[in-house]
């Protein structure tokens, strides 16, 4: 994905120097004080990749197999998973042919290597928006069989998921295509800010409403059984913790990333932005232990699934 502002990462490869030998270094500023720069090895991209590849596939093969799993729900965790997969296999990629110009295992000229940079942007990018979008119909699916729990089958059938996943996949890839055609223009990069911002609101909002009903539901209960305060309590709390990690995980994975888009727009010059633009591959990194991370909150803690594991 195009650095905004600094070079490629393939094209840099080119005319490259040896990476730092040390993970956490300060990187001299002429112009303001030292940064601190996060070198993240390619090793390591190459590590975190790999770990994505084997959960979200497990993820997807256990969907797959297990008909019982085939419904509009995890129709969007199976896409989830496949879009992970896809934001470590493009990664991984980049990172393996970058390894190989490196060293010199593969000669060609830029004009081909700026094509398959174009490529693998553009399947990094998808996968990212795809992505989101997917967390997103998640939620919205969640606050449905929540709150129209008797409607829910009527609301969300197997046709609307398939037309919501179709249009999800259409709209990342035009969206992609767009983003890497257009990087440097300021409302695209504002619309990619706009829209990480609209989607962590509605994740938010969604969640937050279905803890409430879910504590509103537990006090009625404890109400019954006369014992309101330990049941409403200890649910309350792990709630929050829930709620916490899911939108804590999402936040400090995507927000440095698009906090990078946002700062190319306001402070392109500033010293201190200067900094921050220098840990890009930090917030990719960021980003694949999203995909590692989506798994463990989204599909493993299915019973169903665990079990549909296991025969995998």
């Amino acid at each position: 994905m195009p650095a905004l502002g600094s070079q490629r990462r393939l094209l840099g490869s080119l005319n490259c120097t040896p990476p730092a030998t040390l993970p956490l270094t300060l990187a001299p500023n002429r112009t303001g004080p030292q940064c601190l720069e996060v070198s993240i090895p390619n090793g390591l991209f190459l590590s975190l990749g790999l770990v994505s590849l084997v959960e979200n596939v497990l993820v997807v093969a256990a969907i797959a197999k297990n008909r019982n799993l085939h419904s509009p729900m995890y129709y969007f965790i199976c896409c989830l998973a496949m879009s992970d997969l896809l934001v470590s296999v493009s990664n991984m990629l980049e990172t393996a042919v970058m390894l190989l110009l490196e060293t010199g295992v593969l000669a060609t000229r830029a004009a081909v290597v700026q094509q398959l940079d174009n490529v693998i942007d553009v399947l990094i990018c998808s996968s990212m928006v795809s992505s989101l979008c997917f967390l997103g119909a998640i939620a919205v699916d969640r606050y449905i069989s929540i709150f129209y729990a008797l409607r829910y089958h009527s609301v969300v059938t197997l046709l609307r998921a398939w037309r919501i996943i179709a249009a999800i996949w259409v709209a990342s890839i035009l969206t992609s295509l767009l983003f890497i055609t257009y990087y440097n223009h300021t409302v695209v990069l504002l619309c990619l800010v706009g829209f990480f911002i609209a989607m962590l609101a509605l994740m938010a909002v969604l969640y937050v409403h279905m803890l409430a009903r879910a504590c509103q539901h537990a006090r009625g209960i404890a109400r019954l059984q006369k014992r309101q305060r330990p049941i409403h309590q200890g649910f309350g709390l792990k709630g929050a913790a829930t709620l916490t990690i899911l939108l804590g995980v999402f936040f400090l994975c995507w927000g440095p990333f698009f906090l990078h888009l946002s700062l190319i727009v306001l402070c392109p010059q500033h010293p201190t932005c200067g900094c921050i633009f220098k840990n890009f591959n930090l917030f990719l990194a960021l980003i694949i232990c999203n995909a590692i991370v989506d798994p463990l909150i989204y599909a493993f803690r299915s019973q169903e699934l665990r079990k549909t594991l296991q025969e995998v």
